[in-house]
């Protein structure tokens, strides 16, 4: 298992792939978990999310340049944040990856999808009417659809707080697809309005939206 790809966003954040290879034995031999980790983990076992919680754990590990403990935990609204260390953190996986983006000075958001056709029979759960009537009918479509799939999703992480729907409190300006771009989104909630630019590219046959707040 090693870094794929990584970026150094700015000099205070960056973000990183990792393509998941090993045994879960291996990862779990390069993590020091506490006792409730352990159980965690132990629950987890004989699942691809087994191997997801691993790899994400040993990536983060590996982009803080540390061999001691590091306490993660998640907050009630299902955020992940480092207790005793002075970053932000998103964690995000699927399929063969794991996701993990860090910033010492902005909450920050990342996701990473494998690309399948079904995104166009759930697209209506995760985009408006005139997001959806803005996507081109052509080769573009499914990409278009994960492109927005995951800056929702990035925006949502970036927030940080449940009953945010993608739907109705996640909005997002019209784009033309490319290889690598970026979307302009707003958060509207309540009294809550914030605008945020994700970027967005293909890597292999996945799609990966990162944000920083």
């Amino acid at each position: 298992m090693a870094i794929a790809y990584s970026k150094q966003i700015d000099q205070d954040t960056e973000f990183a792939l990792w393509k998941i290879e090993e045994e879960a034995e291996d990862l779990y031999a390069q993590l020091q978990l506490d006792e409730d980790e352990k159980a965690f983990v132990e629950k987890l076992r004989h699942g691809k999310r087994h191997l997801h919680w691993l790899g994400t754990r040993v990536l983060l590990r590996t982009m803080l340049h540390t061999d001691e403990y590091i306490d993660c935990k998640i907050d009630a609204h299902g955020k992940p944040y480092l207790v005793k260390l002075p970053y932000h953190i998103s964690l995000s996986h699927s399929f063969e990856y794991a996701a993990v983006m860090i910033s010492k000075t902005r909450p920050v958001g990342i996701d990473i999808e494998q690309i399948r056709e079904k995104v166009e029979r759930i697209a209506p759960k995760f985009m408006n009417p005139d997001e959806l009537a803005a996507v081109p009918d052509d080769q573009r479509k499914v990409r278009t659809l994960y492109a927005s799939w995951c800056a929702k999703e990035a925006v949502y992480k970036c927030y940080g707080q449940k009953e945010v729907s993608f739907v109705e409190n996640i909005s997002l300006e019209p784009f033309n697809y490319r290889h690598e771009g970026a979307i302009k989104a707003t958060l509207h909630k309540d009294a809550v309005k914030l605008d945020y630019e994700v970027n967005y590219f293909r890597y292999e046959d996945y799609m990966v939206g990162y944000v920083k707040g």
